[in-house]
């Protein structure tokens, strides 16, 4: 509430403080598919998610090997463009290469 100092002329506005609450993160996850290659992959990780060439590797051979892979946890927005980058790249290259999302 304003508080007024009548000598000055002065006003004093008090702010209360708003508690933000954090969004919901989602995990993006890479899926995998028999015709999409490896180097295409570790370019989309690197390019698309900004993981370093080691951590687009080992998350490849995640996808590779247990047919999955989290690429980054992000609000529903952020998550949602990315996999529309994702299958954009992917239909340009002519590569199956598919994303989800699921709530972290």
């Amino acid at each position: 509430m304003a508080e007024e100092d009548h000598e000055s002329g002065t006003q004093t506005i008090e702010r209360s403080e708003t508690d933000l609450e954090e969004p919901k993160l989602f995990k993006v996850i890479l899926l995998n598919d028999d015709y999409t290659t490896m180097d295409f992959v570790v370019a989309v990780l690197e390019g698309i998610f900004g993981k370093t060439p080691a951590e687009a590797t080992q998350i490849m051979l995640q996808v590779h090997h247990k047919g999955a892979g989290v690429c980054g946890m992000y609000p529903k927005q952020i998550a949602e463009a990315k996999i529309v980058l994702v299958e954009q790249k992917a239909q340009a290259e002519g590569h199956p290469l598919r994303c989800s999302m699921e709530e972290a």
